[in-house]
């Protein structure tokens, strides 16, 4: 890539303020396998060829965000801009980007309709701030846009920020990911329609908490050269599809059925709507009134044997040829591995949304504390000129918002880290390694749940204010969209503490020695011990060892806790 590639910090080799010495000790250190080398020759150079390698970022781009939303009553209307202010959005420096992006979403509100709000999401999507290419060329940018929104769903609720990463990096950044060059390339027609897309993969009967279920199905039709996709039951419905009401197009993951043999999930693009219409066989149903992000439609969606043409499936790493026979066109990259990769984006995004509104959170409070008088034994009352005691003062808050400024600060370190290594693999074109996606399932936990305790805890301190509709807490249901989206914390936590007791076993079996690990290390082995040795008494059963496994569930988060 050069030399004018930016400096990299690796996460092997981050302080102990940012990574606990068990993140580092406990994880196999190795570079890609594999499937990373496989996939990196694939992909490599088509998106280092197309990286502006001059691009600059601002410093601290990780640290409070001190540029705020234009609050002018002169704001911007999307239709007024004309098309030739994309201009060439590569030539713009950070800090020009990041006035044209903050000015174009200035009008951000949550007290709309779906229709008027997947109105204004069009309009940012014509006006090309964002390509659906920026999240390999240019991820910096694609990783900002989604802090910078963040910051609107203290006033405005989290609507338009989930569907912005929906439409962006879920819908036709998997395109991105698994489509093959002519779907990819025939992205920019699509955004230049304004077309909004959605990303059909929860189930009814398979939600956030159940993992990976999909029971949608694909079949494919080799005389008529087309893939039929169904839902085979009520269960199978797509749910909680965000922007699913409005959607032109979708990306629809469905188990793929070739000559009646099963060869797992596959992502499709299909069109969902042509003209505003919903295509044959396409039903949908709005999911209802939430608490938070109204302004967002959520919908259900099922499919009765609609039928779409050879080219839906994202073809990249697998498709069908032209004697009607799958074939896996990447060796050594499953399909549905690729479409993860949108969840390590997605982990990253959500865990600096989360960050974001807690840092925006806190300012807002701590200028209502700084500026509200409060009455002191000691102290003389306030005077023309002079303040006197505040609610800021008051011990409790006090040191709220300091602990909120540390915690803040590490995680945001953290984070940052995450997203350069990331950002690194999109750029490069191959598979981040195993340790990596770890550290930003471990990013996404510890943010969230970093946010809720503080905010919540701030809720409690604050008084009265915390229940006036524009201080911002009325929207802490956010943090709960940021707990289930991109993998479930419990989800998330789990695998970590499976995949410890399986290192684990692994090791005892070869007598590798951990003795000269730190404590915290020896900690996750006497957990893993005591899981262990439960987990034995069920044999080879897997019944009976999913049983154990759900009665230990409190060692279980224990481990998963332990490793973070």
């Amino acid at each position: 890539l050069g030399s004018s590639h930016r400096p990299v910090t690796p996460l092997t080799t981050c302080s102990s303020a940012a990574l606990t010495s068990s993140q580092i000790a406990t994880v196999t250190m190795f570079a890609a396998g594999t499937v990373g080398k496989t996939l990196g020759k694939a992909c490599m150079g088509k998106a280092a060829g197309r990286r502006a390698l001059s691009l600059s970022l601002s410093k601290g781009r990780h640290g409070p965000t001190t540029t705020t939303t234009s609050t002018s009553a002169v704001r911007r209307a999307f239709s007024a801009v004309p098309q030739e202010s994309v201009l060439d959005v590569d030539s713009l420096s950070d800090d020009e980007w990041t006035s044209r992006f903050l000015d174009a979403t200035s009008h951000i509100d949550s007290d709309t309709s779906h229709k008027d709000s997947a109105e204004a999401m069009r309009a940012l999507v014509k006006q090309g701030l964002i390509s659906y290419t920026t999240l390999r060329d240019y991820p910096e940018r694609f990783f900002k846009a989604h802090r910078l929104l963040a910051r609107h769903a203290v006033e405005h609720g989290p609507g338009f920020w989930i569907r912005f990463t929906v439409h962006y990096n879920l819908c036709f950044g998997t395109v991105l990911a698994v489509g093959g060059d002519e779907q990819v390339d025939s992205l920019t027609a699509v955004q230049e329609s304004g077309a909004l897309g959605c990303f059909a993969l929860t189930e009814r009967f398979a939600g956030v908490q159940s993992g990976l279920v999909v029971q949608t199905t694909a079949d494919w039709d080799d005389a008529a050269q087309q893939y039929v996709i169904h839902t085979p039951s009520a269960g199978a419905a797509k749910n909680w599809i965000s922007q699913g009401f409005t959607a032109d197009k979708a990306v629809v993951v469905a188990n793929l059925r070739v000559n009646d043999k099963v060869v797992g999930p596959h992502a499709f693009l299909m069109d969902l709507r042509k003209g505003g219409q919903l295509v044959d066989g396409v039903s949908v149903g709005d999911m209802g009134v939430k608490t938070t992000g109204n302004d967002l439609d959520n919908a259900w969606i099922s499919f009765d044997n609609v039928r779409i043409p050879k080219n839906s499936l994202l073809n990249a790493h697998a498709d069908v040829d032209s004697s009607g026979q799958y074939a896996l066109t990447t060796e050594g990259v499953p399909p549905f591995a690729m479409i993860g990769q949108r969840l390590y984006t997605g982990r990253v995004c959500v865990a600096q949304a989360a960050l974001e509104y807690r840092r925006k959170l806190f300012e807002v409070a701590h200028d209502y504390a700084s500026s509200k008088p409060v009455w002191s034994p000691f102290a003389p009352p306030a005077t023309a000129g002079e303040l006197g005691p505040v609610l800021s003062s008051v011990p409790q808050l006090k040191a709220i918002f300091a602990e909120g400024d540390a915690r803040g600060a590490e995680m945001d370190e953290f984070v940052a880290r995450c997203e350069t290594e990331l950002s690194n693999c999109l750029v490069e074109g191959r598979m981040p390694p195993n340790q990596l996606t770890e550290a930003i399932a471990i990013a996404k936990v510890k943010a969230v749940e970093t946010s809720i305790d503080l905010c919540g805890r701030l809720k409690q301190d604050i008084g009265s204010f915390a229940l006036m509709g524009d201080a911002g807490f009325v929207h802490l249901d956010f943090l709960t969209c940021c707990k289930f989206a991109e993998g479930d914390s419990r989800i998330l936590m789990q695998k970590m503490a499976r995949d410890r007791v399986r290192k684990f076993g692994k090791d005892a079996a070869k007598g590798v020695d951990h003795s000269d690990k730190c404590e915290l290390f020896a900690e996750e082995q006497r957990i893993c011990g005591e899981l262990g040795a439960a987990m034995a008494k069920a044999g080879d059963d897997k019944a009976a060892q999913q049983q154990i496994w759900d009665e230990e569930w409190v060692a279980v988060y224990e481990l998963a806790e332990a490793c973070m």
